[in-house]
């Protein structure tokens, strides 16, 4: 149900829980708001016309949520102790949703509670907030209103992905290139992501013969948002800030370019920021790219993945910088018995994406006619970006990802039943992916490390009472 204003909003929650002047909750009826309030609220952060409405249903969410022990949280302190040596040996999974984002974080939060697994995140890259209509508040609400719904209690670590600067538009003009990233970065953390992957790797330049002169941007510029977003930081919280040394997709990563990129980054940080925290993490290149590599007929091809470059950098990332370790992109196509090795190589964190739009996609209870009226809107308004030789069935592979936002409300509203389906499907592989890397059982692990700090703000006009 979407509501036609602020007032009717308030109404409709009243029967489950309401806000006081200062944002806090009262809850009144505790099952109301897990089994209904939650998806009435997130349909309304993600979905109502009103924006006013909008930012209520977003605002309230997050409240409830605090209210019931959903909070968003750093990773940071784990991600430390793990550096230490202080936990188990796991690979924390990061999962991407690109949409139906209430029903996946859903299906996330029952596969962690079945599990008993703290250790995941969840999280959202620059390019897909553009192409699947999601900002940070209400990305960050809806996953909240999910936590409720599912009976979640404890840390959520809801993470920006590939904060990336374009280097394009970096070279062109980079006051406005950084401006943009700065603005995001600032949304982010209003909204409660307290987990930023800094990615200025598409600023290396392999041109020159100096390993510091090739990363020389990238550690600049990620020192500079890195400075940036301590500086953002609310009282109480320090954002877990990863960086990236190697463009995925292009080429792997070496021990000596990651020492160039730390050193230098340590540098730079300490002129911007005295004593500033600097990265918990470093992505690294190993053989993957984003989405896997489509074939002919749509199928996803074989990688040949070199986890000896987890295990190298990873080992001198904690030896000499204290980091947790390697983070692990363009995973999700990988072939399923190759998951166990990301733990036994030590790599800290790995992300998931393409592989769970392909589960929806691809299922038989996908709707046929909006499964063509996708293909036709692909073809319709993104047929200059279809390269040279791919056929078809690659260039749908490639762009469907690009039909979350304009299809985003149908989607939303497919029937009840379809919507489950996806769901049961979903956790049955979030719990293969938890079990896999190790992060079943960490909840008690992860709430020795991590604290989650509450911030607090005013409530919208109209809201409380």
């Amino acid at each position: 149900m979407l509501y036609d204003s602020v007032e009717a909003l308030r109404a409709g929650l009243a029967a489950g829980f309401t806000l006081d002047a200062a944002g806090r909750a009262a809850v009144a009826d505790e099952d109301w708001c897990r089994r209904k309030g939650a998806r009435l609220l997130a349909e309304n952060a993600a979905l109502n016309a009103d924006a006013a409405v909008r930012d209520a249903a977003r605002y309230a969410a997050r409240r409830l949520a605090a209210a019931l022990d959903v909070v968003p949280a750093s990773i940071q302190d784990y991600y430390a102790a793990m550096g230490r040596g202080e936990t188990a040996v796991r690979t924390v999974p990061a999962v991407n949703l690109r949409g139906m984002s209430f029903d996946m974080a859903l299906a996330l939060f029952e596969a962690a509670l079945a599990t008993d697994a703290g250790a995941f995140i969840i999280e959202i890259a620059r390019s897909e907030i553009g192409y699947t209509f999601q900002e940070p508040a209400e990305f960050a609400a809806v996953v909240l209103a999910a936590g409720v719904a599912a009976g979640w209690q404890g840390p959520v670590f809801l993470q920006g992905d590939h904060v990336q600067v374009k280097a394009a538009s970096y070279h062109a003009d980079a006051d406005a290139e950084l401006g943009a990233v700065k603005a995001l970065i600032r949304d982010e953390i209003a909204a409660g992501f307290y987990n930023i992957d800094v990615d200025t790797s598409t600023l290396v330049d392999l041109s020159p013969d100096s390993l510091d002169a090739q990363q020389r941007l990238n550690y600049e510029v990620g020192a500079e948002l890195t400075a940036f977003i301590r500086e953002l930081e609310p009282a109480g919280v320090t954002v877990s800030v990863g960086g990236e040394i190697g463009e995925v997709g292009k080429k792997n990563s070496t021990v000596e370019e990651f020492r160039a990129y730390m050193d230098g980054f340590a540098r730079s940080l300490a002129a911007r920021r005295s004593g500033a925290i600097g990265i918990s993490k470093i992505s690294v290149q190993t053989g993957t790219s984003h989405g896997g590599v489509p074939r002919a007929d749509g199928s996803v091809a074989d990688v040949k993945l070199d986890f000896g470059v987890l295990e190298s950098i990873g080992d001198a990332g904690r030896a000499d910088y204290g980091l947790s370790g390697t983070v692990q992109h363009g995973a999700s196509t990988l072939p399923d018995d190759l998951f166990d090795r990301f733990p036994a190589s030590r790599a800290s964190e790995i992300h998931l994406a393409t592989g769970f739009q392909n589960m929806i996609f691809d299922d038989s209870a996908f709707p046929a006619d909006l499964r063509e009226r996708i293909h036709a809107h692909l073809e319709a308004k993104h047929a200059g970006e279809r390269k040279e030789g791919d056929s078809r069935e690659q260039f749908l592979y490639k762009l469907r990802k690009k039909a979350w936002g304009p299809f985003k409300a149908e989607l939303w509203g497919l029937p009840a039943a379809t919507r489950a389906h996806f769901r049961a499907r979903l956790q049955g592989k979030f719990v293969f992916y938890m079990e896999k890397l190790g992060v079943a059982g960490s909840r008690a692990e992860v709430a020795r490390h991590v604290a989650p700090v509450d911030v607090p703000a005013p409530p919208p006009a109209g809201l409380a009472g």
